[in-house]
């Protein structure tokens, strides 16, 4: 069965993939030390991988988007977790966010010799009998919803200040969120944030579960505040509002 190999410097990187024949699927995973949804989609990979020989026809890596920061940039990771498989240094397909169906399916579909087939049409794979039961959960709809809010429930308390955004902080994808990142660069906040425009999964689970239909929100020690006209009045309202939570610098932002 295989295993996965932690990658921890850019050396490491470069001769492990210099070493893989070309028919080698290389199944990269980015993650963040952080990042509750992480460890869980670690677990759905373990366990993933023991269902493939070690005969070289796969090959399962792990690593830190933070630490290893140039080699994310080269794969475009901007929210973790996030799956990139790979064949001979071409992409074949990524998986952002931790759903376990979506990523059992996507490696079955490009590993040689997986269990996955396809209907009739071609465009959908077959899970077995004995899937993993991370990926049998979320074949359930009400499991499904169930781990998701399980997910969205560790994802807000990542940090003392989580925020959910449009884009990330140096490229905001809309001007609300670029206000909030602006407030709180400005108060030198120590924050983390997710970019929900990576994980369609997190961007409409997390309206339902958050009761609140609108980004970007801001999340402190895991309860809502809001939106940004409800930051701004908080801070109106009481100029040491964060104040807790101010650095020398600012410190977590990372997807």
């Amino acid at each position: 069965m295989s295993t996965i190999k932690e990658i921890t410097t850019e050396d490491e990187w470069r001769a492990h993939v210099s070493a893989l024949p070309s028919s080698t699927l290389l199944i990269i995973s980015f993650h963040a030390p952080w990042a509750a949804p992480c460890a869980q989609m670690a677990t759905v990979l373990k366990t993933l991988a023991t269902e493939y020989p070690a005969n070289g026809e796969t090959s399962w890596v792990s690593l830190n988007a933070e630490e290893l920061s140039d080699i994310s940039e080269t794969y475009d990771v901007t929210a973790v977790p996030y799956l990139v498989l790979q064949r001979n240094d071409k992409v074949l397909e990524t998986v952002s966010g931790s759903s376990a169906v979506r990523v059992w399916t996507a490696i079955e579909k490009h590993a040689k010799g997986g269990a996955a087939s396809a209907d009739t049409n071609g465009t959908s794979a077959a899970i077995p009998a004995d899937k993993p039961a991370e990926v049998e959960a979320e074949a359930d709809p009400v499991k499904a919803k169930e781990e998701l809010f399980k997910r969205l429930g560790e994802l807000v308390s990542a940090a003392p200040v989580m925020l959910f955004m449009k884009g990330t902080p140096s490229a905001p994808q809309c001007g609300f969120s670029r206000q909030v990142v602006g407030l709180l660069r400005e108060r030198s906040v120590k924050y983390g944030f997710f970019n929900i425009l990576a994980d369609d999964e997190v961007r409409q689970g997390l309206k339902e579960f958050a009761d609140w239909p609108t980004y970007p929100q801001l999340w402190v020690d895991g309860e809502l505040v809001g939106g940004l006209d409800i930051i701004k009045e908080e801070i109106e309202n009481d100029p040491d509002f964060l104040k807790a939570y101010v650095a020398a610098k600012e410190g977590v932002t990372a997807a």
